[in-house]
């Protein structure tokens, strides 16, 4: 049994799976749905809400100082736990035992007082002075069965008074041996010690009492004393806690999995039914499914690992590179869903709504397309005074001042501005991940001083002027209709690129010289004029030119028929049936605006140099006549243009003709 699965349901199953990966990789990325404590204080300000009441029992929690206070008298009450080393008074006996200038008495004798000595245990002078600095003067010292016994810090030898004692038992004992066999043995036992602090620590309580769920917390009006801060505090970290408790809740994932998969599908809705263009091309959804899910990535990173603000994440990067791309309803649709995203991350998901949706409604109205550096620096600053002046307007709105800690965020704010500068980037690289053509490489391409152009118009003259002719036309007539006009006047410049080949088979560089198409037949001229199009592919490709700027040139004739040679051999062949293939161009036919334009354009252009007689009326019907069999032929079919639009084109063409062509005065000679 075979499954057969058409072309059209399987892109629909891959946007599908798209969209599925998508809402897991943000519910992924998703910090704790945190249940916000949607309130600002401060001690001394009243509170500006209205009653508020515990919802649950919380403790209250002691301030951090007081902490930290606490600690530090626990911790310098803790008695000192110390241990004696008994390896140094066994090395010291050895030694006495292997000195052979001793006598046997002797050496037992100075090794009993050794025994003494490190029995009661040597202190160095460095932990002496450590001790009595911290005001010790009772110690325990940690025996080999790990008892613990009380000794003062007085009893302890020092290496002088161990040195006295032993000179006094031992008169034959001598000052050279002092170094090898009084060593100090007293050491601090850090494990002991240690257990002490934890089991200290451990009793140490961080809360000072309880608030019970329905009591009241706090009232309108009421000054946020020291101790209802600390209760504010305490509920707010309660709420934290309660939160992070419920991270691996099923309840509370399946929730943020049918929150984020809503917002996600009402954008595929919005693609699918508005944007057909989009939805239908991998590459652009890729492009725009990019954007929000590393947003959101970045916020969480933002928000669960720094202390900075989410308002350093510069959000309005989203509309800028979307219109600049695609268009600015769909820059604003995508935006808007990824702020709503956010915005349950955000500790201020109201405030932060309305900044980001008044900084990418301004990021769209005030860049249309980047064509100039400037205009980026221009909206990054006007970015940034929206930013501040609804931020400042919800501030007075909600406390009456704009404080210390708004002033904070006013430099994040500022802070992501600026990172707006950085767009020209990150516009290139998705330029080169996505095969996408933005309005700077457009600018960048119409430069008639770069090195391909340059070639251009010394290797072809008469079609690199044609070509400019071309541009001029069709950037008025995309003007005329709301046609990219940059788009069109880019792939005007280089439709022709492919005439650079063998220029001389094409009458405007021929400069009056011999036709090497006469030598030819009617079909080898006709391929030779035809394969110009195959010629300005591979040279576009080998250029590096965008695929936008190819699609101009492959269609730039369309399926349309080298007329001059066709017409020539039906004519010789009268009453046959005449094979067309061979004189017709190999297509595609245009399927946008700018492409038919570019077309119409061409040919028109063309046309026009033929004219005997450039008059108003000439000129009309010679437009009308190359534009109206274009349509006829239905090379424009595959294009969204309009009859108004055709007309209006024409129009453009007739004028701009008539304008290039029209009557000059005749100078006269000076009469001497």
């Amino acid at each position: 049994m075979s499954l057969n699965i058409s072309e059209q349901r399987v892109q629909l199953l891959i946007r599908i799976m798209l969209f599925m990966t998508l809402t897991v990789i943000v519910v992924a990325c998703y910090p704790p749905i945190n249940k916000h404590f949607q309130y600002s204080y401060e001690i001394g300000k009243p509170w500006r809400y209205d009653l508020l009441t515990a919802e649950f029992d919380f403790p209250i929690y002691k301030p951090d100082e007081v902490i930290a206070a606490e600690r530090e008298k626990l911790l310098s009450q803790l008695p000192t736990y110390l241990r004696l080393d008994k390896a140094e008074m066994d090395s010291a006996i050895t030694l006495v035992a292997a000195d052979s200038t001793l006598s046997p008495r002797t050496a037992k004798k100075i090794s009993d007082e050794l025994r003494t000595i490190y029995t009661t245990g040597i202190i160095s002078a460095h932990l002496q002075q450590q001790l009595e600095a911290d005001n010790i003067a009772e110690v325990f010292i940690i025996d080999d069965k790990h008892v613990s016994v009380k000794a003062k810090l007085s009893d302890f030898y020092t290496g002088k008074t161990a040195y006295e004692h032993i000179i006094k038992q031992v008169p034959q004992f001598t000052s050279e041996l002092t170094a090898s066999l009084l060593r100090p043995n007293v050491l601090v036992d850090s494990v002991a010690t240690s257990l002490a602090q934890q089991q200290a620590l451990s009793a140490l309580s961080s809360t000072s009492g309880m608030i019970q769920s329905g009591e009241q917390i706090i009232n309108r009006g009421d000054i946020v004393t020291a101790e209802r801060y600390q209760v504010l505090r305490s509920l707010q970290k309660a709420y934290e806690e309660k939160s992070l408790n419920e991270t691996h809740n099923i309840a509370v994932i399946a929730g943020e999995v049918i929150f984020v998969g809503c917002f996600l599908m009402l954008f595929f809705l919005y693609l699918y039914l508005f944007r057909p263009k989009i939805f239908n091309r991998l590459r652009s959804i890729l492009c725009i499914m990019l954007l929000p899910t590393l947003w959101v990535g970045i916020s969480a990173i933002i928000i669960r690992t720094t202390d900075l603000s989410i308002y350093i994440v510069p959000f309005a990067f989203i509309p800028i590179v979307i219109r600049l791309f695609f268009d600015s309803r769909t820059g604003l649709f995508t935006h808007w869903i990824t702020v709503l995203l956010v915005a349950f991350m955000a500790p201020e998901p109201m405030e932060f709504i309305f900044l980001q949706v008044a900084a990418g409604m301004t990021a769209v109205s005030s860049l249309k397309d980047i064509t100039q550096r400037s205009q980026l620096a221009k909206t990054s600053f006007m970015i940034f005074l929206t930013y501040a002046a609804t931020y400042c307007a919800l501030a007075l709105v909600e406390k009456g001042t704009v404080s210390i800690d708004d002033a904070w965020n006013l430099g994040y704010l500022a802070i992501s501005s600026l990172m707006l500068l950085t767009a020209y980037g990150f516009i290139y690289l998705l330029e080169k991940l996505f095969g996408f053509t933005s309005s700077i490489t457009l600018v960048e391409l119409t430069n008639v001083n770069s090195d391909l152009m340059l070639r251009f118009a010394e290797q072809a003259p008469g079609t690199f002027q044609h070509s400019l002719q071309v541009s001029n036309l069709a950037t008025e007539a995309a003007k005329k209709i709301n046609a990219n006009s940059l788009l069109v006047r880019t792939g005007a410049l280089y439709h022709d690129i492919g005439k650079m080949a063998h220029p001389e088979y094409f009458t405007e560089n021929q400069d009056g010289g011999a036709n090497p198409l006469n030598d030819m037949t009617l079909t080898q001229a006709a391929q030779t004029v035809i394969n110009h199009v195959a010629d300005g592919i591979a040279l576009a490709k080998k250029e590096g030119l965008p695929q936008q700027i190819i699609n101009f040139i492959a269609m730039h004739h369309g399926t349309g028929k080298a007329l001059y040679f066709y017409n020539t051999y039906a004519n010789q062949h009268p009453g046959q049936t005449i094979d067309p293939a061979p004189f017709t161009y190999p297509g595609p036919m245009p399927d946008s605006k700018e492409t038919g334009i570019l077309m119409m354009a061409d040919a028109v252009e063309a046309a026009s140099r033929s004219l005997q007689q450039y008059t108003e009326q000439s000129i009309d019907a010679l437009v009308d006549k190359i534009v109206s069999a274009q349509v006829a032929s239905g090379q424009l079919a595959n294009t969204p243009l309009s009859f108004h639009d055709i007309e209006e084109i024409k129009e453009v063409f007739k004028d701009k003709i008539k304008n290039v062509y029209h009557h000059r005065i005749q100078y006269p000679e000076l009469k001497r």
